[in-house]
């Protein structure tokens, strides 16, 4: 997964604080649609720095791939598994519907502590890869 950010500061070991800004799934133009308002959020990330990127250098990162797909498998596989187990189980009962419903909410508590357990340890790692052509503000 590849993202343009602008360097924020360059640290002593060499890697990079990298700002990121974070728009909503509505592209913004509320006024437009007369939709929410929604803000848009500012991110400083830790990357690391290969190719030894300035402060105010636009420059692409990288997640590393495994921590992305391990995440989208607990999101979107893990409730469908649980659901599908939970109704095929619920069936011989008569309550498919109720079994199943009741394995898929269990599966997004486990979904949601999985987001605070990947958030304590903070293991997703970004790596400045190149850098960008983009010379506007971070908002795009």
């Amino acid at each position: 997964m590849e993202q343009t950010v602008l360097v924020k500061r360059v640290l002593e070991d060499g890697s990079a604080e990298v700002l990121r800004v974070r728009e909503s799934a509505c592209s913004g133009d509320c006024h437009k649609c007369s939709g929410c308002g929604s803000s848009q959020q500012t991110m400083v990330i830790p990357a690391e720095n290969p190719i030894g990127a300035k402060v105010g250098d636009w420059v692409v990162i990288e997640a590393k791939s495994g921590a992305v797909l391990k995440a989208a498998a607990m999101l979107y596989i893990v409730p469908l598994v649980l659901f599908i187990a939970g109704y095929l189980l619920g069936m011989q009962w008569g309550l498919g519907g109720l079994v199943g419903g009741l394995a898929f909410f269990c599966s997004i508590g486990l979904v949601i502590a999985y987001d605070r357990l990947v958030m304590k340890k903070k293991n997703t790692e970004y790596t400045i890869t190149g850098f960008s052509r983009k010379s506007q503000s971070p908002n795009g």
